[in-house]
C-alpha cells in the first residue's frame, strides 16, 4: 500500500520558493559580512569628491499620478494647490488635465500650453499635447506646425512625442478630419 499525498498548491510552491530564496540571500549576506571585499586604498594625492546633492522632490508627482489614473478632478485640484505658474511642466500638466477632463476646457488648456511653451519653447510634451488640442479644435494646420517643430526638436532619430502626434494626425485624417483619441 502506497501513501497518497495531496498535490502542492501553486501558492504553497510560491511560498516555499520564496522562503528558499530568502534563506539563500541571508546566507550570502552573512558570508559577505564575514569576508568583506578588499578595495585598494585611494591615493593620497586625489582629493575626495564632494557628495552629490540630493535630488529635489518632484512636487508634481501626485498630479502626474492622478493624471495617469485618469482622476481629472483630483488632478486639477492638486495642480491648483501647487500653483507653480513659473514651471513649464506645471502648465503642461494643467493644459493636459483641462483638455482631458470629462468636460474639456480647450480655451484654458490652450493658454496653459502656450505659457508652457513661452517658458520652454522646446518642451516636447507641450508641443505634442497642444498639437492634439488643435486637432480637437479642428485646426489641422496648427497641429502640423507643432509636428514640424517636434521633428526639428527630435532630430532624425525622432522621439515618442513626435510619433504620437504623427499618429494622432493620421487618425484625424483617416476619420474625415475628426479628432480620434488614442487607445493607450
Amino acid at each position: 500500500m502506497t501513501a497518497h499525498t495531496a498535490p502542492i498548491s501553486p501558492t504553497a510552491r510560491l511560498l516555499t520558493l520564496s522562503a528558499a530564496t530568502l534563506a539563500l540571500l541571508f546566507a550570502q549576506a552573512a558570508q559577505a559580512a564575514d569576508h568583506p571585499p578588499v578595495f585598494p586604498a585611494r591615493p593620497a594625492a586625489v582629493p575626495a569628491a564632494a557628495p552629490a546633492p540630493a535630488p529635489a522632490a518632484d512636487k508634481l508627482a501626485q498630479a502626474r499620478y492622478l493624471t495617469r489614473s485618469l482622476q481629472w478632478p483630483a488632478a486639477l485640484e492638486e495642480l491648483k494647490r501647487i500653483n507653480d505658474t513659473g514651471s513649464a511642466d506645471w502648465h503642461n500638466l494643467m493644459g493636459y488635465t483641462l483638455r482631458s477632463s470629462k468636460a474639456p476646457d480647450l480655451a484654458a488648456a490652450e493658454k496653459h500650453y502656450a505659457e508652457a511653451l513661452r517658458i520652454d519653447p522646446r518642451h516636447r510634451n507641450a508641443l505634442e499635447y497642444s498639437g492634439e488640442l488643435y486637432l480637437m479644435k479642428g485646426d489641422l494646420d496648427k497641429a502640423q506646425a507643432r509636428l514640424a517643430t517636434l521633428s526639428t526638436e527630435c532630430g532624425a532619430s525622432g522621439c515618442q512625442q513626435q510619433e504620437q502626434l504623427q499618429a494622432a494626425i493620421e487618425r484625424y485624417k483617416a476619420a474625415g478630419n475628426k479628432y480620434v483619441p488614442s487607445n493607450w
